[in-house]
Formats: C-alpha cells, structure tokens, sequence
C-alpha cells in the first residue's frame, strides 16, 4: 500500500513562485510514489470573504495552474474542497475538541489578527482544525507543506491524537511534514520583508501566468539598498531575499557569481537583477504557455473537477462513516 500524501492551496488568486517552489513541485513528484490528494481550498478562502465572482475565478485559476505544472489527474486525486462536504462534517466534530487558548495561540491566527484587526471572524480562529480535517479526512501520513505551515500541521496531530484519545482507537495516523528536497522551502517576496504570497499585494509575487514583461518590472523594482560598504558583509534581508530568489531560479555558477561580486563590493543591482528576471522566465514559460491552453478547454476543466471529486469523496465518504461509528452515531 502507497502511503497517502494530503496538501492543498488556497484559492485566493494565482499561484506564484512560492506556490510552485514551496509546493507544487513537489506534488508532481510525488504522485508517481504515493497516493496523492491535491486540493484547493475554497472554503479556507471564505475567511478573506471574496466575491462569488472572484471566488469561481480563483478556483479556476489553480485548477489550470495545477494541471499546467504536471499534475496529472489520472496520478492524482485533483479536487475542490467544498467538492466533498465530508470535509466540512469532519471539521465539525474536531472542533469539539479543539480549545480556544491552543488556537489563539498560532502564531498565523495572531499574524492575522494584526494586518487585519477588523476581520478577526471564527474562520480565522478555526482555520488549523479545517486543515487538520483535509488531511484526515484521507489518513494522511505526509504532508508537503511550507516552513510556515509546520505549526498547523502539529496541531492537525494534535486534533487527531485528542480524538484516539477520547474514543479509545488508533485511528487516525500522525501526519508529518515531507519534502522531496533537504528541507523546507521558504520562497521570499520583492517586498524585502519576508514570503512570496498573494495577500502582500501583486508587485510582492511573480506568478506562473506572468509576461515576460511583466516579471521583468517586478523584478526591477524588487527592495534593495544601496550596496554593501565592506567586504564580505552580511546580507541585510531585502538583499538576502533576492539571493534566495536566484538560489530557486538560476544556475549555481550564476548564483556563485553574484554572491562573489557582492562579497567583493562589485555588485550592480541593476545587472542582478536583470539575470534575476530573466531565470524567472526561463523557469516559468514552460508552465506560462499551458496556462494558456488549458484554461481554453472548460470541458476539460468540469471533466477533471467531477473525476477528483468521486475520487475524493469516496476517500471522505468511508471515513465519515467509520468516525460517526467511534463518536457513537449509529442508526436505529
């Protein structure tokens, strides 16, 4: 039996770099070796309250960009979480047994709450039990999750743990973070202040659909400063940001080059950053071109969203029986 390999994206927009790099890569790795779920969670995306409009689009959106990146559907169980209401069921019953100090304790529960003071609804609070019933729903011993994500998904073990506990099984497995590569990878923004992500803005994320460009004047006007003042000074982290970029998208001799004419003080920004962009498109006009031709096919599409969700909720639709069982509903 393959071990069972669980991990979603939030539909929120357009997958960028750090999607990719700290994710999706990965995925397609994966799913020649494991029994794979891939998801993308709608239903996480509530929290941020999109418009239905915005919210179908999204969803669109990574459907095609995980399609155009090589998952392969026939590999893969590819589907949308509001798809399979065994999801929302499961979250139902561990939030029972999920207690407010442990959740206003994440560390991403009181980010949340500082950039967005007049949004802090229960979705926010509850978000860890949600992603905890996405990977238990399936049994789901490895998880490719972000450095960022390795708290959430101690508290899926957690939840799965207490709920052993309080009926007296094993039947949920600890799920644990996986990663094809040596360790997880944090993909930064152009901001200078910390990871690639949609919610710090458009000119923060390269995303896979970027032009040429497009990609060419993000990058230009990526934070930097004014260049080291001494020879082989530490980085400063808008500039540590940018090497980190080039250590995903370029060559290591490329890599090796700049970080020897910054150890030096010969670095020009301006040269950096043009090589930066310009390995950012080579990485990505693979994918940037069957973007385009896959999100033509709308049939295809609903055939490949209907085909994930049967599988999906087969999966969910054993262990919603099997857990009403254990917590003690049962027909008369």
């Amino acid at each position: 039996m393959k071990e069972t390999v669980v991990s979603g994206i939030r539909s929120t927009g357009k997958l960028h770099l750090g999607n990719y790099y700290g994710a999706v890569k990965n995925f397609v790795q994966m799913q020649n070796d494991y029994n794979c779920y891939f998801f993308i969670a709608d239903l996480h995306s509530l929290t941020t309250h999109p418009t239905p409009a915005d919210l179908h689009g999204n969803i669109k959106h990574v459907l095609v960009e995980y399609l155009a990146s090589g998952i392969d559907p026939e590999n893969s169980t590819i589907y949308i979480q509001s798809d399979v209401p065994e999801i929302a069921e499961l979250y139902l019953y561990l939030n029972m047994n999920a207690y407010m100090g442990e959740l206003e304790r994440s560390t991403s529960f009181k980010d949340k709450v500082r950039a967005n003071p007049d949004n802090v609804n229960a979705g926010l609070l509850t978000y860890p039990v949600l992603m905890a019933a996405d990977i238990l729903i399936h049994k789901a011993t490895k998880v490719p999750v972000g450095k960022d994500q390795e708290q959430h998904l101690e508290m899926a073990r957690t939840f799965g743990n207490r709920f052993n506990r309080l009926y007296n099984t094993e039947y949920f497995p600890e799920p644990y973070a996986f990663s094809y590569s040596d360790k997880l990878v944090k993909v930064p923004g152009l901001d200078g202040k910390g990871k690639m992500g949609k919610s710090e803005g458009e000119a923060n994320a390269v995303y896979l659909s970027d032009d040429p460009e497009t990609i060419r004047k993000k990058v230009m006007r990526a934070v930097s400063d004014g260049g080291p003042t001494e020879e082989n000074q530490a980085k400063p982290e808008p500039i540590q940001n940018l090497f980190d970029l080039m250590k995903v998208v370029s060559s290591a001799d490329t890599l090796a080059h700049f970080e020897d004419l910054y150890s030096k003080m010969q670095i020009r920004y301006g040269d950096f950053k043009k090589q930066l962009a310009e390995d950012m498109i080579i990485a990505t006009a693979p994918m940037r071109e069957r973007i385009q031709d896959i999100a033509k096919d709308d049939s295809y599409l609903r055939q490949v969203a209907k085909h994930g969700a049967l599988k999906a909720r087969e999966s969910a639709q054993k262990t919603i029986r099997e857990v009403r069982s254990l917590i003690g509903f049962k027909s008369f």
